[in-house]
Order: C-alpha cells, then structure tokens, then sequence
C-alpha cells in the first residue's frame, strides 16, 4: 500500500453513462492524490441536440468529443504524462465506441478516417477499472441525477452504449483490467468497498480480475 513506486502512473475509469466512472475518479484522485482528468460533456454545443433529436445530431456531437479528448491526451503528453500520476474518467477508445453506437454507416466510415488520421500513438493506461451495472441501474441514476441534457435520453440508448461496452472490454488486453459490478458494489459511498477497491487497484499488475468484495448496503 505504501510502495508508491509500483502505483499504477495512468489510471481510468471507464462504463456507460450514470455507471458512477466521474465520482469514483474524483475519490481515488482526492484519495491518492492523482491529478484528475475529467470528460468535459458541458462543453459540447451539440450534444443537447443529440439528446433531443438523436441521430441528426449525432456526427458534429462526435466530432467534437474526439477532438476534445485529443487536446486533453495531448496535454498530459506535453506535461510529460509518465512523471506525473493521472486518473481519468475516460479512454479514447470511449469515442470509437460511441461513434458505432450513434452514428450512421456513412458517417462511421468518415469518422474513421479522420480517427485514424489524428490520434496516432496513444498511450495505453496501466489500469482500466470497468464499471458495469444493468441498463435498468443506469435509467435510475440518469434519472436521479437530473440533469437538463440527458433528460430526453432513452433506455434504449443505454442499453447498446452498455453492450457496446461489454463487447469492447470482452477483446480489451491493452491494459490490466480490474471489473467491477457497480450495481452491487458502492465504492464511492461506501467507505468499506471503496478501500478494498483501493488496495485491489495498487496491487493489480496483469490480466483481468473482478472485484466484488460483498453485496452492496443502501
């Protein structure tokens, strides 16, 4: 716990919307004192439209969230990523997998190659931790949290975006990965699961692992 040398240097949280990836990544940076690097989805001009009418809206929402994440990457590149300790609550691969979610074949076949022409070389983090929770557990916390944007946003949306990701992390081996049932483990509430979890990610070195200490207590 206290041989920080061998602590993971590029941490991210990654699942769906309302999995809770945003507040776990705030703890763990309050916590173990990593920089935090946050999606910046306020920012985006077109993703209330994207909510509102969907797959019209879908291709500038898009492009707009990878050019976005590329000016983040680029920053910890330039303020030498490898020195620092940095924990995300979002990998680039996240946009290729939204991009086949929301968009068109047409416009995934456009998307593509400006993806390809601009990212290059990414870094690959030396710990994934996956939320999954089911598409009914994400209704409920979208909902609760009430925000303007995402007040249209449809339970059918979440459940490709949730199968999305369950697809992508199935083949994902560019990284150690540490999975987590988020519908019935809390660590962001409750201080018990949060600090197993924080022990599981300092000494997790390879290959995947689950992580699910004890039923969840609300």
């Amino acid at each position: 716990m206290n041989d920080q040398d061998n602590w993971p240097g590029y941490l991210v949280v990654e699942g769906p919307i309302g999995v809770g990836k945003t507040s776990l990544v705030k703890r763990l940076s309050e916590h173990l004192g990593y920089t935090q690097v946050l999606e910046a989805a306020e920012e985006n001009p077109f993703l209330p439209r994207f909510y509102r009418e969907g797959p019209g809206a879908a291709f500038p929402t898009q492009l707009f969230f990878l050019f976005q994440r590329l000016r983040q990457l680029d920053a910890l590149r330039q303020g030498d990523l490898f020195n620092r300790r940095v924990v995300a609550d979002f990998m680039l691969e996240q946009d290729r997998l939204f991009a086949a979610v929301t968009l068109a074949r047409d416009e995934l076949k456009l998307y593509d190659e400006v993806y390809h022409r601009m990212v290059g070389e990414v870094p690959a983090p030396d710990l994934v931790v996956y939320l999954q929770a089911p598409v009914e557990v994400l209704v409920t916390r979208v909902r609760r949290r009430d925000r303007p944007d995402e007040r249209q946003m449809k339970a059918d949306y979440l459940r490709r975006l949730s199968d999305a990701y369950t697809s992508f992390f199935t083949h994902y081996d560019r990284s150690p990965l540490l999975i987590i049932n988020a519908a019935t483990v809390n660590p962001v509430e409750n201080k018990s699961d949060f600090e197993l979890l924080v022990q599981r990610i300092l000494a997790h070195r390879s290959g995947r692992a689950f992580f699910n200490p004890s039923p969840l207590l609300i």
